[in-house]
Parts: C-alpha cells; sequence; structure tokens
C-alpha cells in the first residue's frame, strides 16, 4: 500500500472543502448555505482558493517521489 505525504492528505481535503461550497455557489445553491454564498463571486474566490491548496497539496508529493527515486 502506498502512503501519502500527512500534508498532501490535510491539503487536498481543506481543497475539497473550499471547492463544495465553491461549486454551490457557482452553481446558483449558495444561499442554502449561508447568505454570503448567494453571489457567485464568493464561489469562485472558493473555487480559486480549492486549486491553490491543490496546487500546494502537490508540493509534498512531488518531494517524496524525487526522494524515493534518490534512494533506489
Amino acid at each position: 500500500m502506498r502512503r501519502y505525504p500527512t500534508s498532501f492528505i490535510i491539503l487536498s481535503g481543506l481543497g475539497v472543502l473550499c471547492a463544495i461550497p465553491g461549486l454551490f455557489s457557482i452553481a446558483g445553491f449558495g444561499m442554502l448555505l449561508h447568505p454570503l454564498l448567494d453571489d457567485p463571486m464568493a464561489g469562485l474566490a472558493f473555487v480559486v482558493s480549492a486549486i491553490a491548496l491543490f496546487g500546494s497539496a502537490a508540493f509534498p508529493l512531488v518531494i517524496r517521489r524525487l526522494q524515493q527515486d534518490e534512494d533506489a
């Protein structure tokens, strides 16, 4: 079984948590979650934050792979 870095798992989870309300808001259902999410621009901010978190999560994964290639 493959082990992923803890920081990758945490940042990916936070990315998913940001993407969910962002996509709800962009789809027009943001008011169901919170009145501030009724604005589609708030949803866009959440989606951009989710993309940034996924990008940040990629760094520990790449570093782990480079370490494994160097050790082999």
